[in-house]
């Protein structure tokens, strides 16, 4: 079918946004062309959460801690555009605009709609926040500007949209990062912080401002994006801060003796001539505000009045500065007008540094309880909902209550802070950031109950086992009886492992075909006797291997058996007795499946070597735990590690350990090595059934500080890989990047920190390879990575340190933990071995599979009827076929009452896989059985203008001009998917009486 269902749909736009709106690049402000315009840039950039949580810096709470109130600045700032027609002013974080706007009179709110469509109000960047780069998965990243930019849309139809993206404090940038943003629209993209050589060396080429092309995989202009490096990173030239918190004096004008219009007028001047030798045209930026500033907008903008009044009057004396009011989106219109050929980017910014010794790499590792907390809450989101979409109105409004998806994705909007998932806020901060998330895991929990009540037919008393990962949940470790339903919200069908925490000793498992499933019970461990305390008391794990369709559901039958089983209780004998022996006095270690064999050294009892037995090669691997002894600094100023800067104090770091003592389970669903390498330190080198890698579960703390020594923990591994200081990394979990051992594309780094200036930010891989072989490591949340000698790549897994970095924070990034004794992380890396060249289908599939993880929901089973007479389904699928494997469903969420949001995604670059860089035809309108589509809209990627009005501004460069062409129609019957494509798509759908479907 085609273009019969191609019907646009229509976004809210009020009488202020019709003919005589002027806002966009039409409202800005006349500048002179034989002059150098100095465009000044009102704004105030606002953390959401960072020495204050996010409510305690909108009503101006604790104003000891810093002083702050977002609600007084824009009650401030208004006024002050209302008074004169001249003045500008920019905000950023919707997520505080939102919360302001809630609370405003009707008659405000026309107001402030009125200085939005004028152009004097303007929204840049436009995110739910100003998101961290480095610590920050794709995936979340679309979401958290897709629902700020919808505020906008919804609030203030097109003059809301913004044209300028604005990272003005993220501690460094991504190539993915601008790449979205291109796809999002935006014309540019203006940073505050670059490496301090970087800079350097741009001011004197004048490459302060380039075209930045940030995807070799989408034809250009798809992914291009100008890019402009900020002057005084956001705040104004120095001396030249009016604000209520600055020390600096105002300028006076009268016949007072403190009139100081000379001095502020030259310095002015002479500031403007140096800043303008390091820029290539005749327009440059002031950015005049910073942190929290404009409270008392009267402050500011009367002497930036006095400012632009007392040097224009200078023209007429021979000067040739002339300085006006501006915005970010003025700015870039003035540089594109200039129609010159710019330089173009291909690499990325990290790491960032901002002097000798002060690279901020340790950030990438900081708070990794609250990363994972972060990757398992947008995990959890997805599923929330896409079942939100195919249960319908019975999601919202069921039998467990009512509830929505936008808890959660308002938390997770905030969690991508620049300071929140990096972990860079105070301690209490963070934990508001994880009470926020947990309330929007409560409101998803009855969403998703809702949901799998109405699709199963069944009501159930739902059970959310949130402590899995230490063997602890009521229902599985009393219940004789119970059922377990797995959610798989990936579009193809998935294998999972499952491991729930029971008292029993024989259980059998039920598929919904009636089959028995095998399983088998094994210990818990005493690692996760010791990390779990008092809150479980399960002795023993139920494993086994579950299989779930693609967009849907199983439900499984668990029971305890009666009887006697000597098989665990023998298991359990075996493994306390192994546990008190050393790996020395045992035998050599090996597990083994259909595909890996994985060895330990019998001496150290570390891991020696992994076999591909399907690829029949092997590779020698020592793996181990070490630590970095924090740099303390010093009273001389000497750099010290902190949540921000990594700084080891020695290039080599330590072992915890010589060697590791090791016990083994072996059954037929799943191997296990155990080593403890101290009593803070141990790891679970893993292989299930039929499964391609190798899992190793870590548990890391608490670090021990008494020997007063702040620790970097890291695990490493070595090989005889012939790497040529090469490895690699992705970039927020899509393109992977290529990395080079003490170097920098762009200009001839003086390395001043040998190993945290090679640390990069790992989102979901890292790996090594020769021309054989290659080396993965998938991680389940942001670590810091490196390859720091060949044949070696090493993550940092925890950090406990004593002395604060001196970036503002003031503490100590300590984590005290639920004990108060430090905290204690577990985690899981997935080795994945294969040849080069060939590795790419496997390590891609994988991190997305780990990444959307099913979802287990257990109950007690038995429960009534949904509706009287309705049978129970006990498996499903929302599609009539799984997308091919190379094709992702990125978003499935309702965004509007009557339509919802589709996102599909390419998930291979070009040349990487044969099976997998091939370009992909869907049908989108024969790819639901859950619902029927009717209309169907393409739109950009933040799904707040729809694709064929897409006009981005042209830039020619270095690298050849490419003009941006307007979308054509789209025919839903044949969407065309390319590597490293994401189309997105509102649609409105007619949910089908019986959405349930038995497999």
């Amino acid at each position: 079918m085609g273009s019969p269902f191609l019907v646009g749909l229509l976004f809210g736009a009020g009488i202020l946004w019709g003919a005589e709106a002027t806002c966009g690049y039409q409202s800005c402000p006349a500048t002179k062309p034989d002059m150098l315009n100095i465009h000044l840039i009102p704004h105030t950039h606002n953390d959401l959460g960072w020495l204050k949580t996010v409510d305690q810096y909108f009503f101006g709470v604790h104003n000891d801690i810093q002083h702050a109130g977002v609600q007084y600045i824009l009650d401030s700032v208004i006024p002050q555009l209302l008074a004169d027609p001249s003045k500008r002013f920019i905000y950023v974080e919707v997520a505080f605009f939102a919360h302001w706007w809630q609370l405003q009179t009707e008659e405000m709110r026309q107001t402030v709609q009125r200085l939005v469509a004028e152009g004097r109000l303007e929204f840049v960047n436009g995110g739910w926040c100003m998101n961290d780069e480095a610590t920050a998965h794709y995936s979340a990243i679309i979401d958290q500007m897709s629902l700020g930019l919808h505020f906008l849309q919804e609030t203030f139809g097109e003059c809301g949209r913004p044209r300028v993206a604005w990272h003005i404090d993220p501690f460094g940038h991504s190539r993915e990062q601008a790449s979205l943003f291109a796809q999002m629209g935006f014309d540019g993209f203006f940073l505050g912080r670059i490496d301090y050589q970087d800079k350097a060396l741009r001011e004197n080429l004048r490459t302060m401002e380039q075209l930045w092309r940030a995807s070799r995989n989408l034809d250009a202009p798809v992914a291009d994006l100008f890019t402009g490096v900020l002057p005084n990173g956001y705040d104004p030239p120095k001396s030249l801060c009016w604000d209520q918190i600055c020390s600096d004096n105002p300028i006076v004008d009268d016949s007072s003796d403190e009139n100081n219009v000379h001095s502020v007028v030259t310095y002015f001047l002479g500031t403007a001539a140096a800043q303008a030798k390091h820029y290539r045209t005749n327009h440059i930026v002031m950015t005049m505000g910073s942190d929290f500033q404009y409270e008392n907008a009267n402050l500011w903008y009367k002497s930036l009045d006095k400012l632009i009044k007392h040097v224009n009057a200078q023209q007429s004396n021979g000067s040739y500065v002339n300085v006006l009011y501006s915005t970010p989106s003025c700015y870039l219109w003035e540089l594109n007008k200039a129609n010159m050929s710019w330089s173009v980017k291909y690499d990325d910014f990290f790491p960032y540094a901002d002097g000798p010794h002060k690279f901020w790499t340790g950030y990438f590792t900081s708070r990794p309880a609250l990363k994972r907390y972060e990757r398992l809450s947008n995990n959890f989101l997805q599923v929330c909902n896409q079942l939100e979409v195919l249960a319908g109105a019975q999601a919202n409004m069921g039998p467990y209550g009512v509830a929505n998806s936008s808890v959660l994705r308002q938390a997770m909007g905030i969690a991508q802070h620049h300071d929140a998932v990096s972990g860079t806020a105070k301690q209490h901060v963070t934990n508001d950031y994880a009470k926020q998330l947990s309330t929007g895991w409560g409101a998803c929990q009855i969403v998703i109950s809702n949901s799998l009540a109405s699709l199963s037919g069944t009501k159930e008393n739902f059970v959310y086992c949130t402590y899995l990962n230490i063997s602890v949940c009521s229902l599985t470790e009393s219940a004789s009886k119970f059922m377990l339903i797995v959610y798989n919200p990936l579009a193809r069908p998935v294998n999972w492992n499952i491991r729930l925490p029971v008292n029993g000793s024989l259980y059998s498992v039920v598929a919904p075909n009636g089959q028995a499933v095998l399983n088998k019970v094994i210990p818990v461990s005493s690692f996760t006797r010791a990390v779990r305390h008092d809150q479980g008391s399960a002795i023993n794990e139920l494993v086994f291997q579950a299989s779930v369709p693609p967009l849907g559901f199983t439900s499984y039958t668990i029971s305890k058996l009666s009887g006697r089983d000597s098989g665990p209780s023998k298991l359990l004998k075996r493994l306390h007795n192994n546990e008190a022996k050393s790996g020395r006095k045992s035998p050599p270690w090996t597990i083994k499946n259909e595909h890996l064999r994985v060895l330990l050294d019998s001496k150290t009892g570390f891991l020696s070597e992994i076999q591909n037995l399907d690829k029949n090669i092997s590779l020698p691997v020592s793996q181990n735990f070490f630590w970095y002894r924090a740099h303390p600094g010093d009273d001389m100023g000497s750099q010290a590690s902190g949540a921000y800067i990594f700084r080891p104090k020695n290039d080599e770091p330590f072992p915890i350990a010589p060697e590791a003592r090791v016990y083994q389970v072996k059954t037929q669903v799943v191997e296990e090595l155990y080593q403890e390498f101290s009593n803070w330190c141990s790891q679970v080198v893993r292989l299930y059934a039929g499964q391609p890698f190798v899992e190793l579960e870590w548990t890391v703390g608490p670090i021990p500080i008494g020997d007063k020594n702040g620790k970097e923990i890291i695990s490493r591994f070595q090989t005889n890989l012939k790497t040529a200081g090469l490895f690699y990394t992705d970039s927020n979990g899509r393109e992977i990047l290529e990395r080079r051992r003490d170097y920098r594309p762009t200009w001839n780094l003086s390395q001043t920190e040998p190993v945290a200036g090679n640390y990069y930010p790992v989102n979901s891989r890292i790996y090594i390879k020769d021309e054989k072989i290659q080396l993965t490591v998938l991680t389940d949340r942001s670590q810091g990575g490196s390859s720091t000698r060949d044949g070696s790549l090493e993550l940092m897994v925890h950090r406990r340190l004593l002395n604060d970095d001196n970036r503002g924070v003031n503490e100590p990034l300590l984590e005290p933990g639920p004990y108060h004794n430090g905290l204690v992380v577990r985690g899981r890396h997935l080795i994945l071995l294969d040849t080069t060249g060939s590795s790419a289908e496997q390590h891609r599939l994988q991190a997305q599979q780990e990444f959307m993880a099913p979802q287990l929901v257990l109950a007690p089973g038995e429960g009534p009827p949904y509706q009287p007479g309705q049978p129970s389904i006990t498996q499903f699928s929302a599609l009539h076929h799984a997308l091919p494997s190379n094709i992702h469903l990125l978003t499935l969420a309702q965004w509007e009452p009557n339509s919802i949001l589709i996102r599909l995604e390419h998930q291979f670059e070009q040349k990487e896989s044969v099976n997998g860089s091939v370009p992909v035809e869907i049908n989108l309108l024969d790819l639901f059985s859950s619902f029927n589509i009717t209309t169907v809209q393409e739109m950009n990627l933040a799904a707040n203008q729809k694709y064929e009005d897409m006009r981005r501004l042209t830039w020619k460069s270095d690298g050849g001009a490419a003009k941006w062409q307007p979308g054509s129609k789209t025919d839903p019957a044949h969407i065309i998917l390319r590597p490293m494509e994401i189309r997105t798509f509102l649609v409105r759908i007619q949910l089908k009486r019986n959405p349930g479907e038995k497999i």
